[in-house]
């Protein structure tokens, strides 16, 4: 049996364990920690997946967990996640595995954000946190090690993007409106983590806007343009508002249910441009010019929290895997053992 660290680790990337970097190696110790932790047992049952045969055990979850770097106080949140993954609203077989390569997005609520030191703050989508860094990586792990989605197997990615590691974040819940868990029927002092399956981030800058209508045109035509995967899908899409821009809509006395009947009004193209572009088919007709179509139906389809520091004009557009039938979950986080 090996023993020397570096030994392990390198053992684990020839088994291919790893997400391309390094991980730690459990130990029963840690992962009865893990566990424990979560007050569970190690055959108990976080969900499976139906269309690959897949159960994940908490034993398996908690094995990854540590691989990632997780201290056994976070696994609540990734046992939280897990039980997004195979929820069947989320419907995981097509953003897991299409050749979009999307990120599974966590947003973490509630008091166990501020508990961990989970990040909502200055650079909340980037390095420099481990709760966030380590978490989501455990999601990912999972998703290779016990779900076998793996890269050229059942994740079909042509490119994929740098979330895939790993990307977890805590919404800034003071600055505007009631927290996200809240609008998703939880109370204000549960915990939860909602997972959303994105295919990108854009970042959207305007440091002139003083009323919402400018501000929102620019979120709009983000999450319009003609290479975004919900031209033809109709899904969710994410928009996450740091500090000035939340203050905007703050200063102007808009609703969240405001913001999101603008950005479904105005998140539109020219059918025209459509089929210019080949995003749809078609002979370009003289009423295309002046017949939009819109990207989302409902108010619904736009999830809005915030996030990121207070200081900075810029806000970020996450548009959702694509298909109608994949929908974001929010699960409450089991913070007391069971």
């Amino acid at each position: 049996m090996l023993s020397d660290p570096v030994a392990l680790i390198e053992a684990y990337y020839a088994a291919g364990y790893t997400d391309g970097l390094p991980v730690v190696p459990p130990t029963d110790k840690s992962i009865a920690d893990t566990l424990a932790a979560a007050g569970l047992r190690g055959e108990q049952v976080l969900g499976e997946i139906v269309s690959r045969n897949t159960v994940v055990t908490a034993e398996k979850a908690a094995v990854n967990a540590v691989m990632a770097g997780c201290r056994p106080e976070y696994f609540p949140v990734v046992v939280a996640a897990i039980r997004g993954l195979c929820h069947p609203g989320f419907a995981y077989h097509g953003p897991a595995s299409s050749t979009g390569g999307s990120a599974m997005v966590l947003i973490v609520n509630g008091p166990i954000a501020a508990a961990l030191g989970i990040n909502a703050g200055n650079n909340a989508f980037g390095q420099g946190h481990r709760p966030n860094a380590t978490i989501g990586r455990a999601v990912r792990l999972v998703m290779m090690n016990v779900m076998n989605t793996r890269p050229g197997l059942l994740d079909r990615a042509v490119l994929g993007n740098p979330g895939k590691y790993s990307f977890c974040f805590a919404e800034h819940e003071d600055y505007l409106w009631e927290p996200f868990h809240v609008t998703r029927g939880l109370p204000a002092d549960a915990s939860a983590v909602t997972v959303y399956a994105s295919n990108s981030l854009y970042q959207v800058y305007n440091q002139l806007a003083a009323t919402p209508e400018p501000l929102l045109l620019c979120l709009a035509d983000a999450l319009a343009n003609l290479g975004s995967p919900n031209l033809k899908g109709f899904n969710e899409s994410l928009v996450v508002l740091a500090g000035e821009h939340a203050q905007v809509l703050r200063d102007n006395g808009w609703s969240r249910r405001d913001t999101q009947r603008f950005l479904v009004e105005h998140a539109r193209l020219r059918l025209a441009d459509v089929k210019r572009a080949a995003r749809l088919p078609g002979e370009i007709a003289p009423a295309d010019e002046d017949t939009w179509r819109h990207v989302f139906e409902a108010p619904e389809d736009i999830l809005i929290v915030c996030a990121g520091g207070r200081a900075g004009s810029w806000s970020a557009c996450l548009p959702g895997w694509g298909k109608k039938w994949t929908r974001s979950v929010t699960i409450r986080i089991e913070e007391e053992p069971s």
